[in-house]
């Protein structure tokens, strides 16, 4: 691609069809949403619903976190908090040794591999691990 193309945001013919021309997302019938767009994956003439993929995401990640956090004790490691999974997070205890974060929005991880970078970590609610990277409580 020539360099004033990306400069001026340019897009030649060929990215602006993806696939060779062919459209990639249609309006179908979804049982679930109704009349919505579908969006083809991979090399097959295969789509899914947006919407219900999308949810699937989400369901996937939740699953995963209630997981990791049963596998860590079920609760805030210095205040025992453990009514609600979405105030509790991950803490690394050494930064060095941090692949990626764990509540990183909009990334799907394998829960091995999820399993493996909570290994490096210290369950805390909100408030406490807001106290730990402020310096004001210590985990032990």
């Amino acid at each position: 691609m020539q360099h004033w193309l990306k400069r001026y945001e340019l897009r030649t013919r060929r990215a602006a069809e993806p696939h060779g021309g062919e459209a990639r997302t249609v309006q179908r019938e979804c049982s679930v949403h109704g009349r919505t767009t579908f969006v083809k994956y991979g090399a097959r003439d295969h789509h899914r619903c947006e919407q219900c993929r999308k949810d699937r995401v989400v369901a996937h990640r939740r699953k995963v976190k209630a997981l990791l956090i049963a596998e860590a004790g079920g609760g805030c490691a210095l205040c025992g908090y453990d009514r609600y999974a979405g105030a509790l997070q991950f803490h690394h205890l050494d930064r060095e040794t941090k692949s990626f974060n764990l509540g990183l929005r909009g990334i799907a991880r394998s829960l091995e591999r999820c399993r493996a970078e909570a290994s490096k970590c210290v369950l805390l609610c909100a408030n406490c691990h807001t106290e730990v990277e402020g310096g004001v409580a210590v985990v032990r």
